[in-house]
């Protein structure tokens, strides 16, 4: 029995990667509590399995005591001696107590134990294999779908393939080989879970490292990686060789590289720009296909206004803004796009405004240096004729002639106003005395007419 034993453990470390000291801890864990619970006993024991043999042999733990009060936990300390002399009171005593016939009770009490065992020690086994290949790539068969979920085969397990992993109108059929990036690795109560993705940046990166010798040897590096899956996708790379065009090792032999990754994504277009040190040259590759004029670098921003002729303005955009967007993804700048001709209307606007704004301020400077002047010659006489006027009027001032008179103002505009009033009086009498002869020349006149 102990052969047939012993070989079972080796075929389930050979099949299922569990190593058979694994196997044999699990196994002695579950013959305890089988022991405790066909046997009715509660001390504690221990199970021993040799590993050459396969034997089983079963302990009590017995506590060293002057004097036994619980005869199934304690023993005397003279029992003790006679098979360890050096026994002290307190040490723990190993007593075998190994029933017959307790394999077959063992195994089939603990069938369910072990199985149980196993099982973690496979989810343990994956988790760890998958926890580091987490950022990396990995061939699976399409085997079920559930809600919408694609579950693939990735050997020891499956992996997941969520609806917003996919590629937008990409379908996919029961037994296809697809390649796909895993993204997380979850510890689960059901096992561990593999999440991959279709739509994710780093599966075009690996699949170049799996076709590039270049870039998988590090001659080639990938800089920065911009995508929309299932239509379009820009990849930037430099090379740490001078002997070593990056483009052309990643576009290889008649674009037989670039085409095996396009055949694997299902159509996919694919640009390689070659990094560059300066925004300026770099963001002029990233709108390839599109041929620029002019690149202007505002690094306080970082964004940058690209002037591309008027024939190459939707091709530098492209499809829906598609071009330009991945561009801004790929260089990490915010990328403006103008036209040639707007461009210079642009340029011709900034310098009328500019020589608008001077005119402007030269004449709001003349204005303001003006009345400052006037101000500062005109107030010295308006002041001195004021005050002249109110010394005047309120002391009555006296001015002396050069023959030693004085004229008094005052007495000289008093006698003024009287013979004013004089004069209106002999107007007023003329006037009644001429009305008075008009009346008797009316009234004579009237007479003679009567006669």
């Amino acid at each position: 029995m102990n052969h047939d034993f012993m070989a079972a453990l080796e075929a389930i470390e050979k099949e299922k990667g569990i190593k058979k000291e694994t196997l044999f801890e699990a196994i002695e864990a579950a013959l305890i509590s089988a022991y405790k619970r066909n046997f009715n006993s509660a001390h504690n024991v221990r199970v021993v399995i040799k590993r050459e043999t396969g034997d089983i042999k079963v302990y009590s733990c017995l506590n060293v005591v002057g004097s036994v009060t619980n005869p199934q936990q304690e023993i005397l300390i003279d029992e003790a001696r006679r098979e360890d002399p050096l026994c002290e009171v307190g040490d723990v005593k190993e007593i075998e107590v190994t029933p017959k016939n307790f394999g077959r009770i063992a195994a089939q009490t603990a069938k369910q134990v072990v199985i149980q065992r196993i099982r973690e020690a496979e989810r343990e086994l994956v988790y760890e294999d998958f926890i580091d290949r987490v950022d990396d790539i990995i061939t699976g068969v399409v085997q079920r779908f559930e809600q919408k979920n694609a579950i693939i085969n990735v050997g020891k397990t499956e992996a997941i393939l969520t609806p917003s992993e996919q590629i937008q109108g990409e379908t996919y059929k029961q037994g296809d080989r697809i390649k796909v990036y895993i993204t997380e690795v979850k510890k689960t109560t059901k096992g561990p879970q593999v999440f991959v993705s279709r739509s994710h940046p780093g599966l075009l990166k690996r699949l170049f490292e799996l076709e590039v010798p270049e870039i998988y040897n590090g001659v080639v590096e990938i800089k920065s990686v911009a995508r929309e899956p299932g239509y379009r996708s820009k990849i930037a790379v430099c090379s740490l060789s001078k002997d070593v065009d990056p483009v052309g090792a990643c576009v290889g032999p008649k674009g037989s590289r670039v085409q095996a990754i396009v055949g694997e994504l299902r159509g996919e277009k694919i640009d390689i720009i070659e990094w560059n040190d300066h925004p300026e040259v770099f963001v002029a590759s990233s709108l390839s296909p599109s041929k620029v004029v002019k690149v202007e670098i505002m690094p306080e921003s970082k964004s940058a206004t690209v002037i591309v002729p008027d024939y190459q303005l939707s091709l530098a955009i492209g499809k829906e803004g598609q071009n330009a967007r991945l561009a801004a993804k790929l260089t990490s700048w915010k990328i403006d796009i103008v036209s040639e001709s707007k461009y210079s209307e642009r340029k011709a606007e900034e310098k009328a405004a500019e020589s608008l704004t001077g005119q402007e301020e030269e004449e709001a400077g003349e204005e303001d240096t003006l009345p400052v002047t006037e101000a500062v010659t005109e107030a010295p006489a308006e002041d001195s004729a004021r005050e002249d006027e109110q010394e005047a009027e309120l002391e009555g001032l006296q001015i002396s002639t050069g023959g030693g008179d004085q004229i008094n103002y005052r007495q000289v505009e008093d006698e003024g106003v009287e013979g004013e009033q004089q004069n209106e009086e002999q107007q007023n009498e003329e006037q009644q005395n001429e009305e008075q002869q008009n009346e008797e020349q009316q009234n004579e006149e009237q007479q003679n007419e009567e006669r």
